[in-house]
């Protein structure tokens, strides 16, 4: 089996970019971290990546793009799902994750 390609842009004091870095170390996925510097001139990959918000973090994994901190994390926990799940299996635990993740994010 091909190794997988992992890009992450990012900007280390972002927050968001935590949350997937986080999420990466949990999995033990590696993956090539792109420091992005968002107070100069974005990059022409990362418009290119993410042309919609134009913002980090984005995860390229074999070059595709997925964008936003919450559904990098859900498709990091479902594309490597034989490591350590990220999210409970009870339905109802596993909403009141999303519930403070998103209550979170909107403070």
């Amino acid at each position: 089996q091909m190794e997988d390609e992992l890009v992450l842009l990012d900007f280390w004091p972002s927050p968001y970019g935590m949350r997937v870095r986080i999420a990466l170390a949990e999995k033990g996925i590696k993956y090539e971290a792109r420091e992005e510097e968002l107070f100069e001139q974005k990059s022409p990959l990362l418009l290119q990546m993410n042309p919609v918000h134009k913002r980090i973090p984005v995860l390229i994994h074999n070059g595709k793009p997925v964008c936003e901190s919450l559904n990098i994390v859900q498709y990091i926990d479902q594309v490597w799902n034989h490591k350590s799940p990220l999210l409970p299996s009870d339905p109802y635990q596993r909403s009141q994750v999303r519930f403070w993740a998103d209550y979170v994010d909107n403070k």
